[in-house]
């Protein structure tokens, strides 16, 4: 990548620049670790260069520095970065798959693979994806990333190889940043071509679900954009991404600044279903958890919420699923669970909707299990969101699979009042009683409101094996 005279930044490579945004926008080794697919180890290294390359010695003065040089020169933003006047969805293009493989007869997979690709990208409301037969035309040029962006007003080009070699199948796929031409994301894949259709269908659907789910890479991408965006000049769908950031992190305070951002979203766009969708999540959260003292009134606006999100788009999923909540808190479990086979129906490889949805059979529904396998499912579609896991524990609990929620609780929100109440019960159940004393004393310090009986009455859990199991842990765990 071409770097401007005297631009201070010209004496780091690429990996270094993007390392060196992410860690002065006040991302953690770790996370800056899962975002670039490089070991926690490997950020110190580049940090370490970069502040010797730089002469800068805090992340104060490496992030004024990169704060003073795009002020100074807007195009020349870090890697992996947006354009700050965008306030719309990515716009994604799917480049035919090139067969390295020698023959021929492989071509057509190859296209198959990516045309999959467009076809289940485009149903992700957050994205704007290129059509397949405009990318068809780029089939066997070779032709600059950043060309084809300028081209196709593209911020996002996915590119990608496949490859057969004997019994084993080997699939490159690579996010690229249609701006800068720099790689966000790779992924490899090597298997055996035994069920070769099959193993596509599984590629497939783990590209899709790391991607464009809203815990996704270009998700993730484009909330780092909106944060670096002055207060100012957010817009409605900025604001939607933040409160939807905000929500997942699952704290009173959080959940208090989705409900803002929320909010503004939709005084700014009032016909943006999917902030309606979401604010419904966050009042549902106050409820669920205790940090509101006026549950009712939560359960009121998350009622109101699903109403308006599904006059605006009766087929957003996750609506949906809360709506079967709804209709359960008011008795109405058979309905509920008609929503719950409707959902499955619409969105059977969607991983946020199967994560969802997993906790809602286990316990609104009467299937533990079938919850258990979707939650599992969720997982391996998309390994590193972490309220996945929340659902997973969950439903491993109301099964009597103790030990394996403890596991999954490990990697879930750890702030959540509802974790901590399933870890101590965890706990108690495995008759770990130092543990379950640590854990309970943090509840009663940070969350007076929250009992199990406030998650039975508000989640709702009327699963009577869901609540049968809930109340035991509860007893033994002393938060009866």
């Amino acid at each position: 990548m071409l770097r401007a005279v005297g631009n201070p930044l010209a004496g780091l490579s690429d990996r270094e620049l993007m390392v060196a945004a992410k860690f002065a926008e006040g991302m953690t080794y770790r996370e800056i670790g899962e975002t670039l697919f490089i070991a926690p180890t490997t950020v110190r290294t580049h940090l370490s260069a970069i502040y010797r390359k730089l002469d800068v010695r805090s992340k104060v003065a490496l992030a004024a520095l990169l704060a003073d040089h795009r002020h100074q020169d807007p195009s020349q933003a870090p890697p992996g970065s947006l354009s700050t006047d965008e306030s719309g969805p990515p716009v994604v293009a799917v480049l035919p798959f090139d067969n390295l493989s020698g023959e021929e007869r492989w071509t057509r997979i190859a296209d198959g693979l990516s045309a999959d690709l467009i076809v289940d990208l485009a149903r992700y409301r957050d994205l704007a994806v290129i059509a397949r037969q405009t990318m068809l035309s780029y089939k066997g040029r070779h032709v600059d990333v950043r060309d084809l962006g300028r081209e196709l007003n593209a911020d996002y080009v996915i590119e990608g190889s496949f490859q057969v070699d004997g019994q084993r199948v080997r699939i490159r796929v690579q996010l690229v940043d249609a701006h800068t031409g720099v790689d966000v994301w790779t992924v490899r894949y090597d298997r055996s071509a035994n069920n070769l259709f099959a193993m596509l269908d599984s590629v497939t659907e783990n590209v899709i679900n790391v991607l464009a789910t809203g815990h996704g890479q270009l998700a993730n991408l484009r909330r780092d954009a909106a944060r670096r965006k002055p207060p100012a000049s957010l817009q409605a769908y900025d604001c939607y991404l933040l409160g939807l950031e905000q929500k997942h992190l699952f704290t009173r305070e959080s959940n208090k600044e989705a409900i803002r951002l929320l909010t503004r979203a939709i005084e700014l766009d009032p016909g943006l279903a999917r902030a309606w969708t979401t604010l419904a999540l966050a009042h549902a959260v106050d409820a669920i958890n205790g940090f509101t003292d006026d549950g009712s009134g939560s359960i009121e606006s998350w009622s109101k919420c699903v109403k308006q999100a599904l006059a605006l788009d009766p087929a957003d999923i996750y609506a949906r699923i809360m709506l079967a909540d709804l209709r359960a808190l008011q008795g109405d479990i058979e309905a509920a669970v008609e929503e719950h086979d409707r959902v499955l129906a619409a969105a059977p490889n969607d991983a946020d909707a199967l994560a969802f949805l997993a906790g809602s059979l286990a316990l609104v529904g009467s299937d533990p299990k079938r919850g258990y396998e979707l939650a599992k499912r969720a997982v391996r579609l998309n390994p590193y969101v972490p309220w996945y896991y929340g659902m997973l524990a969950r439903c491993s609990f109301v099964l009597g699979l103790h030990r394996e929620s403890l596991v999954a609780l490990r990697q879930s929100a750890p702030d959540s009042p509802a974790t901590l109440l399933f870890l101590a019960m965890a706990h108690a159940m495995l008759n770990e009683t130092p543990q379950v004393a640590r854990i309970n004393a943090r509840l009663k310090d940070e969350f007076p409101n929250f009992t199990a009986e406030v998650f039975i009455s508000t989640y709702p859990v009327t699963n009577p094996v869901a609540i049968a199991a809930i109340r035991e842990g509860a007893r033994r765990a002393g938060l009866a």
